[in-house]
């Protein structure tokens, strides 16, 4: 077979080598493009991180910058502008008192200045620069250099600085010794008001024959001595006070004509006491006006508080003006009669077995059922006061004394005397009147407590005394301006004990309506003295 001519073979060979040439230029320009790619890639990955941990430093160190720590520092200029300040300010107090004002002007100006760039730095959080700080540290130290060179030393500063805080302490203590006194003053005093009343009272005493001839008919009456009635006690000279016992009791009890008020008053009050009980109507209740005056048995023999009130050291003590005693123990009211006549209950009424007593400053709601509390043969029921520390037997009477000491227990629990359930059997039989004058007679130089009644009560009725429930008798109204409000609805006797008495312009508003819901406002003796 004839073979074709060379023009007319397949040119194999070259097609493939074209193929060749032309997947090896794709694959060049391939690997060219990733690379490229790759390498734009590498470089984000690389300068991404770097500000990312650039701006977490800035964050970390805005966040960790303590400006407290940032001035306790020994190193820092924050710490040395609050120390150049501190130092400028007491020199601004000595250039004062050198009369060179511009000086003291200049170092408050860049106090001023201090204080503002601490703002500042505490606001940004960021330490202060030397370049803020140098210009005030430099000002400063000449100025206080100048002070210094002015002969305001750290000697003469010192000195200075000393007897000012001497002045102030002098100063502090006369203002509060002052405030003592005075807060006494009104504490003790008779508003105008009741002045009047008693005046208006005493004149109808003395006017009104009709009022004696009733008193003395009263004098007798069997209710006096009946021991199945329900029998208290108040000794007051304080007319509208008393009356406000009287009446807040048998307003809130059903059978106010068994009720029997034994109230003893001093000489001065006891016609107006008189008048007011004899000529108000007081739902049926029996009450019995006395005068201290004639109790005879209360004398210098018997009474160690009697004969106290006679002594000339006493005396001194209690009404003088010693500076050496402190002005809230010279009140008068520790030692008077009346105040310490709640130790002679029995004596006062010896036929009787059972009493409730109750201060001048108190009221209550119905009182009957404290007469059939079991007091378990104690003398004495009161509620207890040592819900806090204050009111242990530590904190009035002095443990240093061996004769404290060696008898009573300083944890036992205090108690309150204003409204006060007494089993007169248990009294005498105990003998309570006794250990008050054993006591009375043991502080003649006033080292086992300072003053009161409490204390020496704490004693008499140490292991006689049984606790009552608590909202028998809620104390604190003439000092304490945040009692509860279901704590005062729950009571039995709310006490205005304290300086605050609600008959006194002092009075704590919040509690005075409690206390003039009682008072017959409508009366023309009170609203004429009111008025007056």
């Amino acid at each position: 077979m004839r073979r074709r001519a060379n023009d007319y073979r397949r040119p194999a060979r070259r097609r493939f080598s074209h193929w060749i040439y032309a997947s090896l230029g794709l694959f060049v320009v391939a690997v060219l493009f990733l690379f490229v790619v790759h390498h734009n890639h590498n470089e984000d990955r690389v300068e991404h991180p770097v500000h990312e941990e650039d701006s977490r430093m800035e964050r970390d160190v805005h966040e960790k910058l303590n400006f407290t720590e940032e001035i306790l520092s020994a190193t820092s200029l924050s710490r040395q502008l609050a120390e150049q300040m501190t130092l400028a300010k007491a020199y601004v107090i000595i250039a004062k008192e050198h009369n060179n004002f511009y000086l003291a002007w200049e170092l408050t100006s860049m106090i001023r200045s201090c204080q503002l760039l601490l703002s500042k730095a505490a606001m940004r959080g960021r330490p202060i620069t030397l370049e803020e700080a140098e210009p005030i540290i430099t000002r400063l130290s000449s100025l206080i250099y100048k002070a210094q060179d002015a002969h305001y030393d750290i000697a003469t500063m010192i000195v200075t600085m000393k007897s000012h805080i001497q002045a102030l302490e002098e100063r502090a203590n006369s203002a509060t010794a002052q405030s003592t006194v005075f807060g006494q003053l009104v504490a003790e005093a008779f508003p105008k008001s009741l002045h009047c009343l008693i005046l208006k009272l005493s004149a109808d005493w003395f006017k009104r024959l009709t009022l004696q001839d009733l008193a003395n008919e009263r004098r007798n009456s069997p209710r006096l001595v009946d021991n199945n009635l329900y029998h208290f006690c108040v000794f007051s000279d304080n007319v509208l006070a008393t009356s406000v016992v009287v009446n807040s009791t048998i307003s809130n009890a059903d059978h106010s004509k068994q009720m029997v008020f034994h109230i003893v008053t001093n000489g001065v009050a006891y016609g107006a006491m008189q008048a007011w009980f004899l000529s108000n109507d007081f739902k049926g209740a029996m009450i019995e006006v006395q005068n201290i005056e004639e109790f005879s048995w209360l004398n210098v023999s018997y009474a160690p508080i009697v004969k106290k009130l006679l002594d000339v050291d006493s005396r001194t003590y209690y009404f003088g003006e010693n500076p050496d005693v402190e002005p809230r123990l010279r009140n008068p009211n520790y030692i008077a009669l009346l105040n310490h006549l709640r130790f002679y209950i029995p004596e006062i009424y010896p036929q009787l077995e059972k009493i409730v007593f109750l201060d001048d400053d108190v009221v209550q709601k119905d009182l009957t059922p404290l007469f059939s509390l079991d007091l378990h043969g104690n003398v004495n029921g009161a509620v207890e006061t040592c819900l806090e520390a204050y009111h242990r037997y530590y904190r009035y009477l002095n443990f240093s004394n061996p004769i404290i000491s060696s008898k009573f227990d300083p944890q036992a629990c205090g108690w309150a005397f204003g409204m006060n359930v007494f089993d007169l059997v248990a009294w005498r039989k105990a003998n309570v009147t006794a250990r008050y004058h054993y006591w009375q007679e043991q502080n003649a130089n006033k080292t086992l407590w300072k003053l009161g009644t409490l204390p020496v009560g704490l004693l008499a009725f140490y292991g006689l005394t049984e606790p009552l429930d608590r909202r028998w008798h809620v104390l604190g109204l003439g000092y304490d301006l945040n009692i509860d409000s279901r704590l005062i609805e729950s009571a039995a006797v709310i006490h205005f004990n304290g300086n605050m008495k609600p008959w006194l312009k002092l009075a704590i508003g919040r509690y005075k309506p409690l206390w003039e819901s009682y008072i017959n406002l409508s009366h023309p003796y009170i609203q004429g003295c009111a008025t007056s």
